[in-house]
């Protein structure tokens, strides 16, 4: 199912900008604003916030002006990000679904590694590498794959972290049962804004038929809250043993792709856990980082657009790839910031050394 919106991408151009980002919370629309809610707020200059429905709705007249000013041809952004100590919670268009590309992944390994934990299947277990076949997009209902060299089972999980290995991704895939596998592991787990459609191979032959921009297509997507409920539960013990959740925390750690986003502008005492996802007119991060009080942090950021059309984009994809990977990087920083305040201003009031 594919929806059309129509304020939606104005809305969130508009709250995306590090000086026009709003910050809606868990509670409805008009519910009163929370302390933290307010600092966040502060931060960037604006109180919009992001409704669940089609139609934008304003609670001040600066937040109609931050939207009618705002580029509607620049994209939609989504944010969502969760303090595990405090629960304190940042959500922008938290619940729009926005395509997963291969932020998917920490979805599928998290699945294997389940099975693992309940010895269905061994990280020792030797399987082959499904590397994609050259064919027309669209021709087939699964793009055909061949087998390549067999490698371990914990291999292709690190590979395909790490180093985003769509091959090794199919390959257990295909051990789990499919999309479908996944799809039920996550529902078990409570995670309903998920859905995953198409193995990688099929997913990137046929990428670029919609323009996220304009277009939600449901195959493939997933809700920011959503995955950063995932990550919360991975990271909390809820879904894997502590041997399992070691393993898929250390390859997030090991991530080497997309080092211009939030790896880019977290310090390195962050000790950032993550997994990118890059398709046609979309860029994502998810993961986990820590403040500097130790307090750890789950957060997801999808962007999709930033450049003024599919043509723009086909024309300069390298500088558009760039302008999405610094929207996550810039994201990433204040969210970071915002958390950050908040720990110091609780051990201040703690201690009782003031603001």
């Amino acid at each position: 199912m594919r929806l059309r919106f129509r304020h939606l991408a104005r809305l969130g151009a508009a709250l995306a900008p590090a000086m026009a980002i709003g910050l809606a919370a868990a509670q409805p629309v008009h519910a009163q604003t929370s302390e933290f809610e307010a600092s966040f707020d502060a931060t960037f200059g604006t109180q919009a916030r992001a409704p669940d429905d089609f139609d934008a709705v304003y609670e001040t007249g600066s937040e109609r002006r931050i939207a009618m000013a705002a580029d509607g041809d620049m994209g939609r952004i989504g944010v969502a990000a969760i303090d595990l100590s405090t629960g304190d919670r940042i959500s922008v268009l938290g619940d729009q679904r926005f395509p997963m590309a291969s932020t998917s992944k920490v979805a599928i390994a998290a699945t294997f590694l389940a099975g693992v934990d309940q010895g269905r299947w061994s990280l020792t277990s030797e399987y082959p590498l499904l590397i994609p076949v050259r064919s027309a997009k669209y021709s087939t209902r699964v793009a055909p794959v061949r087998h390549g060299n067999y490698i371990t089972a914990q291999n292709h999980l690190e590979l395909m972290i790490s180093k985003s290995c769509n091959a090794c991704t199919d390959a257990l895939l295909k051990v789990v049962g499919g999309p479908s596998a996944v799809n039920a592991f996550m529902r078990n787990a409570g995670i309903h804004d998920f859905q995953l459609t198409r193995d990688i191979a099929t997913l990137v032959r046929d990428d670029g038929e919609f323009d996220p921009v304009v277009t939600i297509d449901t195959r493939d997507s997933a809700s920011p809250n959503a995955m950063v409920k995932l990550l919360a539960d991975i990271y909390q013990g809820r879904l894997l043993s502590p041997q399992s959740r070691a393993i898929l925390m250390d390859a997030m750690r090991g991530t080497t792709t997309g080092k211009y986003r939030m790896r880019s502008s977290l310090p390195s005492s962050a000790n950032l856990a993550h997994k990118t996802g890059t398709l046609t007119r979309t860029a994502s991060d998810i993961g986990i980082f820590h403040t500097p009080d130790g307090r750890a942090i789950a957060i997801a950021i999808y962007v999709t657009g930033q450049s003024k059309n599919l043509a723009d984009e086909s024309a300069n994809k390298r500088q558009s790839r760039r302008l999405r990977d610094d929207r996550i990087s810039t994201i990433a920083r204040e969210v970071y910031n915002a958390f950050s305040r908040r720990g110091q201003n609780w051990t201040n009031s703690q201690y009782g050394t003031g603001g």
